[in-house]
């Protein structure tokens, strides 16, 4: 027998607020380079961002049956997430679902299949990131799990973890280190600021970086 589960545990407004401030990039770069998604996985849209608590959905290639009870149970704000063996040949998702999802306050899709009606798509403005773009269409039969750990885009994505995505990609932040991935991130962007203003003070990327001894050891003559 499989049960429709809830989240276990989301995280609070403030962990969602604190990591919503930074890009994917910035907070794969601050967790240790940690909890990026696969590259192949792209917003239809470059304007779309999404952030919010990861509700999971395991879904059989070709096949959206779960993929719709999962918009029926998410809660507003949750980011669907969906694990459908990285099957491209499929349009699982389009304009229907999605004005139901913008009906309900659902804050995204993300899946590791295709979609299609990504002019609606972008018309609508619900940020739906996907694998591929597909017209072909799926059936509803086979039943699985939801709000069960899953990998998707090489990434295990757990219930109420995070999910970050921009016009780059998507991130995912562990819900119980968000604070720390926030402070880190802010301290990147700190720094990052100081690097440019040093450009635009005239230093030389070389000095700013602190290339000159690593540059020395490894044996680099310049000639120019």
């Amino acid at each position: 027998m499989i049960h429709i589960k809830d989240i276990a545990e989301r995280p609070s407004k403030a962990d969602i607020e604190a990591v919503s401030k930074f890009s994917p990039a910035t907070i794969h770069e601050a967790q240790g380079r940690r909890g990026a998604l696969s590259s192949r996985l792209k917003p239809v849209d470059y304007r779309m961002k999404l952030c919010g608590p990861a509700f999971t959905v395991k879904c059989a290639p070709r096949d959206n049956i779960m993929l719709q009870l999962a918009i029926n149970y998410a809660k507003p704000g949750d980011i669907i997430v969906v694990s459908a063996g990285e099957y491209e040949e499929a349009g699982s998702f389009g304009d229907v679902l999605a004005n139901a999802c913008i009906a309900k306050g659902i804050g995204g899709l993300v899946t590791d299949t295709g979609v299609r009606d990504t002019l609606q798509l972008r018309e609508l403005g619900f940020p739906v990131f996907s694998l591929s773009v597909c017209i072909k269409g799926t059936v509803k039969e086979t039943i699985a799990a939801v709000n069960d750990p899953i990998i998707v885009g090489g990434e295990t994505i757990n219930p109420g973890d995070i999910i970050v995505g921009d016009a780059d990609g998507l991130v995912v932040v562990r819900r119980q280190e968000a604070q720390e991935a926030a402070r880190l991130s802010q301290a990147r962007e700190d720094a990052e600021a100081g690097y440019i203003a040093a450009y635009k003070a005239g230093k030389s990327v070389i000095e700013v970086s602190n290339l000159a001894p690593v540059l020395k050891a490894k044996g680099l003559v310049v000639d120019i």
